[in-house]
C-alpha cells in the first residue's frame, strides 16, 4: 500500500473564531481511519475542510496525487463520497435517493437513468441491506436504515474515498455494530479508503487501522489504535481519568471510564492515584 490521501498543512475554519492550525497527515490506500477528539477539538472542521464544505485558507489535499481543490465539482464527486451525520429526510423513495449517487456521471439533458446506474443502485442497496425498503420514502425509515441508505447512495458514486461524519451517532449498539461491520467489510473487500469521525473510543479502537486525534484545532497524536489510545494520551486530550486494557479477543485497546465516586473512594483509601 502507498500513501493515498495526503493532507498538507491545511488551515480552515470560521473567521477569527476557530481555525485549524496547519494539520498534516497521510492515509494509505485501503485504510480505515478515524478522526477522534473531544467536543470543540476541530474534528468537524477538519472533516468539512477535507470534504470541501469549508474552503481552505491554506494548505492542500491530494488524493492519489490529484489536488482535490483544483478539481471540478463533478470530477471530485466521482472520487470522494460524503455521508453526513444526519442523512436527508427527503420525501422520495429509497431507490431514487440511492440513484442520486449517479448524478456526477449524468450527461447534460439526460432525463432517464441508464441501465448501469440502475444496476449499481440495486447492487449497493442489496449490499447494505436496504433493498427491501427501496419502495419506501426516506422519511419512513429509522435512523439506522437512513444511515444504510446514505451509505448505499455514497457507494453508488463509486468513490475512491468515503468520508463519514459520525456514522454511529444516535444509533443503539445493535445498529452501531451493523453499520461499522458493513463499513469494515466494504473497506476490506473493495479496498475502499475510509475516513470517519467517530466519538466512541472503543469503537474507534476496534474498527480503525489508523487514528487522528485532535485537540484545540491541532493534530495532537496520530498512529495505530495501540499507539494513540493509551491512558496518558487520552487523559492529556480529554482531561478525564481512564483505564486502558486490551480486548482479550481482538487485542485492540479498550477504554474504561472511572466515575467521580470511585475516584474519591480511591483517594480516600490510598491518597492520589498512582499508575
Amino acid at each position: 500500500m502507498s500513501e493515498y490521501l495526503n493532507i498538507e498543512n491545511i488551515v480552515c475554519g470560521y473567521g477569527k473564531e476557530f481555525n485549524l492550525r496547519e494539520v498534516s497527515f497521510s492515509i494509505r490506500q485501503g485504510a480505515l481511519a478515524g478522526i477522534i477528539g473531544p467536543n470543540g477539538s476541530g474534528k468537524t472542521t477538519l472533516f468539512k475542510g477535507i470534504s470541501g464544505y469549508l474552503p481552505l485558507k491554506s494548505g492542500s489535499i491530494f488524493l492519489n496525487n490529484k489536488n482535490l481543490g483544483k478539481l471540478k465539482l463533478n470530477e471530485k464527486a466521482k472520487r470522494v463520497a460524503v455521508v453526513s451525520q444526519f442523512p436527508d429526510n427527503a420525501a422520495i423513495s429509497v431507490e431514487d435517493y440511492v440513484l442520486m449517487g449517479r448524478l456526477p456521471y449524468r450527461e447534460q439533458f439526460q432525463f432517464f437513468e441508464p441501465r448501469k446506474d440502475i444496476e449499481l443502485a440495486d447492487k449497493y442497496m442489496r449490499l447494505t441491506g436496504i433493498h427491501k425498503h427501496r419502495r419506501k420514502q426516506i422519511s419512513q425509515l429509522s435512523g439506522g436504515e437512513k444511515q444504510l441508505a446514505a451509505l448505499a447512495q455514497a457507494l453508488t458514486q463509486e468513490p475512491e474515498l468515503l468520508l463519514l461524519d459520525e456514522p454511529t451517532s444516535h444509533l443503539d449498539i445493535t445498529h452501531q455494530v451493523q453499520v461499522l461491520n458493513l463499513i469494515q467489510r466494504l473497506n476490506r473487500e473493495m479496498n475502499l479508503t475510509v475516513l470517519m469521525i467517530i466519538h466512541d473510543l472503543n469503537l474507534a479502537a476496534e474498527y480503525c487501522h489508523y487514528l487522528i486525534m485532535m485537540k484545540d484545532g491541532a493534530l495532537h497524536t496520530k498512529g495505530s489504535p495501540a499507539e494513540v489510545l493509551n491512558y496518558e494520551i487520552i487523559e492529556q486530550v480529554y482531561d478525564t481519568v481512564v483505564v486502558t486494557q486490551n480486548n482479550p479477543l481482538s487485542g485492540k485497546p479498550a477504554v474504561f471510564l472511572v466515575s467521580e465516586d470511585i475516584l474519591n473512594d480511591i483517594k480516600a483509601r490510598y491518597g492520589e492515584i498512582k499508575r
